[in-house]
């Protein structure tokens, strides 16, 4: 077989590490911009966050023009320049880069240059939220080390009389049940794990087990459902109504409770209606996790990175200003350019004043886009801000990439982990983005408010007879929306909603 040399040209587009890092400011979170900023603030003895309030004067604006020689400063300037054309060229091979991302950029930022002067006018948080609202709630995140169940069982433990050997099988116990808090492992299992050293037997360890399963909360340590519904009815009062009934429906019925064949309970149980909604209401009234308020559920505060309020009937956006610091150009480093005689460490100081400068344009840009596509998004979703999500339009990437003229990848990075402050709450930027369904008008549905209009559905239906979801496509329908009953199905399932069967209850 003959060789063949096969040789594939094609364009190819050379990043500097200045374009990288701002296409990487662009996609960052307020969490990891903060970061990025702290890491520069340590490498870059020419930035420095602008702790007072003062204008740089004249003489040291041209400090800072004298110490650039006038060939360095043109070469800045053309990079940037052609920062946008560069964008272009990648996004059309890898659809990776954004097209907008530098197109904007001042020619020139002042030495001390700081946000408000690049936004003015611009409200920052405090000027327009309700003086109700504690800021803190969502600009701060705090960690916690909350009490696990293990914990809690544990300290329980350590008050309660055990001999050592009956200590040692307790430890085994609370360290085999699971966060909802059921004894996950079989006596057997636990018997082995303690090893051949400790000589007990299943029925001694049943015994210990007897003994935790009084412990907070109720119905912990029970190894079925049924099991920890007659712990926590064993520690009702005697006299309780219908306690009787309960803890037989909990024995020996509950997969019909589970299934709502009411009319298979009331038959076997012989009660009426009214009587066996009295038994099912005490039931309910249990805890079937009882180790749910003790999982380790880390709180996440979310900062919003922008605002969003009705102002003389207009909806307006706002960037808050209050989550980075306000960067400047160090003025006594810059001085010191001309001052310097040593040739190393005057280009030394130049890249770092380049390097400086450079981050401030991006850091503008990335500001000036997320602002764009906010403003955007809050044009196109102002049914949702005013009615709500029943209101939501189909809205894709490209629809903001075509009216902005940018690139979609664009949008995608600015509206990742960006988090918009709405009187209807805090929403990520994703989430005003849904897929559309034809109407039999030839229109569009978002599938947002479809969800919101199911959810509705069957938070109104009768439950006695809830809604199928044949029904629930029928009733769409007749709005105009065609959705096959699959599709109910899918929207139903995503909102962890269970079918019609599990949602039948007595009245």
């Amino acid at each position: 077989m003959k060789s063949s040399l096969q040789i594939r040209l094609g364009p190819h587009v050379t990043m500097t590490p200045q374009l990288q890092q701002a296409i990487r400011l662009l996609q960052l979170s307020h969490a990891e911009l903060e970061m990025e900023i702290s890491q520069i603030l340590e490498s870059n003895i020419m930035l420095e966050i602008a702790e007072d309030e003062y204008e740089t004067t004249n003489e040291e604006e041209q400090n800072l023009d004298d110490s650039l020689e006038e060939d360095d400063i043109d070469d800045l300037e053309e990079e940037l320049s052609d920062s946008s054309d560069l964008l272009s060229e990648l996004e059309a091979q890898s659809n990776e880069i954004a097209l907008e991302t530098f197109t904007d950029i001042p020619n020139e930022l002042a030495i001390d240059s700081e946000w408000e002067d690049i936004y003015e006018g611009t409200q920052t948080s405090n000027d327009y939220l309700n003086t109700e609202t504690n800021d803190k709630d969502f600009l701060i995140t705090q960690e916690s080390a909350a009490e696990t169940l293990q914990d809690h069982l544990r300290w329980q433990l350590e008050l309660t009389p055990f001999n050592d050997l009956e200590r040692a099988m307790a430890y085994a116990i609370i360290d085999a049940i699971n966060s909802d808090g059921y004894l996950s492992t079989s006596l057997e299992e636990i018997l082995q794990s303690l090893g051949e050293k400790i000589r007990v037997s299943t029925h001694d360890i049943k015994i210990v087990l007897n003994r935790i399963q009084q412990f907070e909360p109720l119905g912990v340590g029970a190894r079925n459902l049924s099991e920890c519904l007659l712990l926590q009815l064993d520690k009702l009062a005697p006299d309780t109504p219908w306690l009787k009934e309960a803890k037989f429906i909990t024995r020996k019925y509950l997969r019909l409770l589970g299934t709502h064949d009411y009319a298979q309970l009331t038959k076997q149980m012989k009660l009426t209606g009214e009587e066996l909604r009295e038994v099912i209401n005490l039931i309910q009234s249990l805890n079937p996790r009882p180790g749910a308020p003790y999982e380790s559920s880390q709180t996440t505060y979310v900062t919003p990175d922008a605002f969003v309020k009705k102002v003389n009937g207009q909806w307006k956006v706002e960037l808050n200003q209050e989550i980075l610091p306000k960067l400047r150009i160090n003025t006594y480093y810059v001085n010191l350019m001309s001052q310097v005689n040593n040739p190393d460490e005057y280009n030394s100081l130049k890249n770092h004043l380049t390097e400086a400068r450079w981050f401030l344009k991006s850091l503008d840009s990335r500001q000036e886009t997320l602002l764009r596509v906010a403003i955007c998004i809050v044009k196109r979703q102002s049914g949702f801000l005013e009615y709500g999500e029943e209101a939501m339009k189909p809205l894709v990437l490209h629809d903001v990439a075509r009216e902005l003229e940018m690139h979609e990848s664009t949008v995608s990075r600015v509206t990742t982990h960006k988090y918009l402050h709405t009187p209807r709450g805090i929403f990520e930027l994703k989430y005003f983005f849904s897929s559309h369904v034809g109407t039999a008008g030839g229109g569009e549905f978002s599938s947002t408010a479809i969800r919101a209009m199911i959810k509705k559905l069957i938070a109104l239906e009768n439950t006695e007879k809830p809604l199928s979801d044949s029904k629930i496509a029928s009733l769409l329908s007749e709005r105009g929306i065609d959705v096959a009953r699959r599709t109910v199905a899918k929207y139903r399932e995503a909102m962890v909603i269970p079918p019609s069967n599990e949602r039948k209850r007595l009245a």
